[in-house]
């Protein structure tokens, strides 16, 4: 269980005896910059929000929604966190059979299994440098598929599949009467985002739902701030019905409303995210022992090339230097060569760099 999420650093706190905020964390795919300190700042300013109720229909904090993803503020819904809506989505779409491509978040595959859906996997090749094949997906998604995971870009491997892409499944998905489930959690640190991201397609395809959270670009697992969009008149309405008002409490929304407004913590997120993955890439390119995984994402997957030290080995090795990354082995259709980390501060990158170099490079 050590290795199935990342971030969990209680979990490695009490396992190793480090205290937790001694622990460079390379595991969660959180912004390093931290939470916005002008929304902090507001937060502790108007905390008497939680005396009241927040709006049962989240007017302002859609409405910031909309303003930042250019959506229809009708087409936007909430929830606790991106996880609940996954969950009310893959209940409403009553699929009985799943494909996931894969590796991919864990949590997918769960919520289908508890929806009584069966599921299977379209998978990412190596061989293919994990990116997607739309060809062969396409030719997997059959009759009796109704519904289609595809977190976008790929956790763990950080491949992006384009918007031209993404419309020549959904196409053929409308065709065949298959629901698709793009999850962008990782959109916003993709460089060429206004090709990939796949909202300005909803309004063309109601069959398409885009879920995206705060917890990762936003720095806030805690607040529990998902949002979703959908054209699905039917989808929204029973969405509606079934979700337990106000699932967004007084704080997440209140913080969500300053959060898509904040354009400089957002462009400071871009350019540190852009420069060290850049930098980091490069320097991994040249390991003999290492082979490394264009991303279009915060994190960079990484495949081991020597029999010296596996994922495993080297995950006990860097954590005994404080130093959390993810052990990928865990994910379906990858082994304990692989391994995964996210761009943190500059001089947290250079640590792990050159700890990845004293234990992998000089292995004779």
């Amino acid at each position: 269980m050590m290795h199935q999420h990342g971030g969990d650093l209680d979990a490695i706190q009490n396992k190793y005896h480090i205290p937790k905020n001694e622990i460079i964390d390379f595991s969660g795919n959180i912004n390093p910059l931290g939470f916005p300190k002008s929304v902090k700042q507001q937060l502790v300013n108007n905390l008497d929000i939680i005396c009241v109720y927040p709006d049962k229909n989240y007017t302002a904090l859609r409405k910031a929604i909309s303003n930042y993803t250019g959506a229809d503020i009708g087409h936007i819904v909430v929830g606790n966190g991106s996880t609940e809506l996954i969950s009310t989505f893959i209940k409403i779409a009553q699929a009985k059979q799943t494909l996931i491509v894969a590796p991919a978040y864990s949590e997918y595959e769960r919520e289908v299994t508890l929806c009584g859906s069966s599921y299977c996997y379209f998978a990412l090749k190596e061989e293919e440098a994990f990116c997607l094949n739309v060809s062969r997906l396409i030719s997997e998604l059959t009759s009796e598929i109704g519904l289609l995971i595809l977190c976008n870009p790929n956790n763990p491997t950080g491949t992006v599949a384009t918007k031209i892409q993404l419309e020549q499944i959904l196409q053929h998905c409308k065709q065949n009467h298959i629901s698709v489930m793009i999850d962008e959690t990782y959109m916003e640190f993709c460089e060429n985002l206004e090709e990939c991201c796949a909202i300005p397609l909803v309004e063309k395809f109601d069959n398409l739902f885009v879920i995206r959270g705060t917890s990762k670009f936003f720095a806030s697992p805690g607040i529990r701030l998902g949002y979703g969009i959908s054209s699905n008149a039917v989808f929204l309405e029973t969405l509606k019905k079934n979700q337990d008002p106000w699932s967004v409490n007084s704080i997440a929304a209140f913080a969500g409303e300053l959060l898509f407004s904040d354009k400089e913590f957002i462009q400071q997120t871009k350019m540190l995210i852009s420069a060290e993955r850049k930098r980091c890439i490069e320097q991994l390119k040249q390991f003999q022992n290492i082979t490394v995984y264009h991303s279009s994402s915060n994190f960079i997957l990484l495949k081991l090339k020597t029999n010296v030290i596996n994922s495993h080995e080297l995950f006990e090795k860097l954590i005994q230097k404080k130093l959390l990354v993810r052990d990928a082995s865990s994910f379906t259709f990858l082994d304990d060569t692989f391994l995964r980390f996210c761009i943190r501060m500059p001089e947290h990158n250079t640590a792990l760099l050159e700890q990845l170099r004293e234990l992998v490079e000089q292995k004779k």
